[in-house]
Parts: structure tokens; sequence; C-alpha cells
């Protein structure tokens, strides 16, 4: 019996070693997996944010766009290394500009300053190296609104300040038949070639029924009174038709 125990003893003890230094049974090692695709959005049927720097659907953005070199506008031009070349130059009818040591003109209408200041650098690389060259407006066109039709005093005011469709009315002197001329038409300027057209109800918005309507002017709009009702209007007009509502030299 004594020889018994002590044998179970020693085998038991061999079998604890054994465990402990032998693989575990195919049966509970670990099986290699099956890769699992990741879980998508439409999968888990919730919405995930994108991902930094991915790109989604565009935003639209406020307009809030730079003032662009007309003719007539006066510009002092300075030159950091050669001063030499400093000069006021004054934007012509067809939207060039002659400068000191160019032969030819430079097309300048239609851009902003910073722009302006890349096409000057550019037309003097061959006469200057690397000019620094910075531009002022000293006199340009000033922001303004029109307003014509059926208005005391239709024509052409200085935007000076936050001005609303209903003040500029008012500041033209009003309407010349209130119980009548209540639909003003805004044009305002959607590209160089349209204008898009909004009708507006000023009736409505001097007696504060809809006070969110009254829309605050940008620099070049246009209101028009007309005379009687008219038809509907396509959203967007050819520029070249305001001279039907405006006189041309307004505009």
């Amino acid at each position: 019996m004594r020889e018994s125990a002590m044998r179970n003893k020693i085998l038991s003890i061999i079998s604890f070693v054994l465990f402990l230094i032998l693989p575990a049974p195919l049966s509970a090692q670990s099986q290699p997996m099956r890769p699992q695709a990741p879980q998508t959005a439409a999968s888990s049927g919730q919405i995930t944010p994108p991902e930094a720097g991915t790109s989604v659907a565009p935003e639209l953005h406020r307009r809030n766009p730079r003032y662009r070199i007309q003719p007539d506008d006066v510009l002092d031009l300075s030159f950091r290394y050669t001063p030499e070349f400093d000069q006021e130059v004054t934007v012509e009818p067809d939207g060039f500009i002659q400068l000191k040591g160019l032969e030819e003109g430079v097309l300048v209408k239609g851009q902003t300053v910073p722009q302006l200041v890349a096409t000057l650098q550019h037309s003097y690389a061959n006469v200057l190296n690397d000019p620094v060259i910075s531009v002022v407006l000293s006199d340009f066109e000033r922001p303004y609104f029109i307003v014509g039709g059926q208005v005391t005093k239709p024509g052409k005011y200085d935007l000076r300040g936050p001005t609303t469709a209903s003040q500029a009315v008012s500041i033209a002197g009003g309407f010349t038949d209130y119980p009548k001329n209540t639909k003003v038409i805004l044009f305002r300027r959607y590209s160089d070639d349209e204008v898009e057209t909004r009708v507006l109800n000023l009736k409505k918005i001097l007696k504060g029924k809809e006070p969110n309507e009254d829309v605050q002017l940008q620099p070049g709009d246009m209101l028009y009174v007309p005379k009687s009702l008219m038809g509907k209007l396509d959203r967007f007009l050819p520029r070249s038709t305001l001279g039907t509502y405006f006189a041309p030299g307004q505009w």
C-alpha cells in the first residue's frame, strides 16, 4: 500500500510536469482566424463622421467678392528697390494701363489688387530682377446702388453703409404712386454677363409683415419699380437687357 501510494504520487508529479511543458491539445490551441471585413456604417446601421481630410459634398459658401479694377481707376504703383519706377497710372477705357519701361500696355480691367501685383511682377520680369511691387487704389468707383422706374428721384446713389431695399426706395424719394407701385424688382450681378432677379413685395415689408424679406443691398444692386404688374421674370437675365429698365450710363 505504501509503495502504491508512493507510485501514484510520483505519477501525479510527472503528469503535472508534462502538462506544463507539453503543448496543449489541438482542440484547445488557438485556431487561425479568418480575417473579418471591417464593419461599415451600412452594415452596422450607424452613421459615422467622415475622416479628417476626407472631402464630402461641396458646401455652399457666401460670396464676398474683392473689388475688381475698372476703367478710370487711379493706381499708385511703388517699387521697393527701384523707386525710379514709382508711378501713378489711370486705367484707360479699354482696361489697359501704360507703364514706365514697358513698350506695350498691360490689361488690368477685372483684376483684384493681388492679381494686379502678380501681373505687374510678370510684366517687369524681363526689366527688373525679382521686383517687389505694391499697389494702392488712390481713386476708384465707390460702392453704389441704382433705383429706377416709378420713384420720385431715380438715379445712382452711393452705398455709404448697410442699406435695405425699402430704405433705398426712400432715398430715391419714395414711390410715385404708393398704392400701385409696391412690387420692386431687384437686379443683382451674378456674373460678367448675367444678373439674378428677385421680386420684392415692399407693401408687406413696410407694413411690418415680412421684415426679413427687406433685402440688404450689395454694391452694384439695381432696384426697379415697374409702372404696372409685370409678368413672370426669369431668375437670370443677360446684363444687356438692363437697358430696358435703366439708362445705359447708370450700369
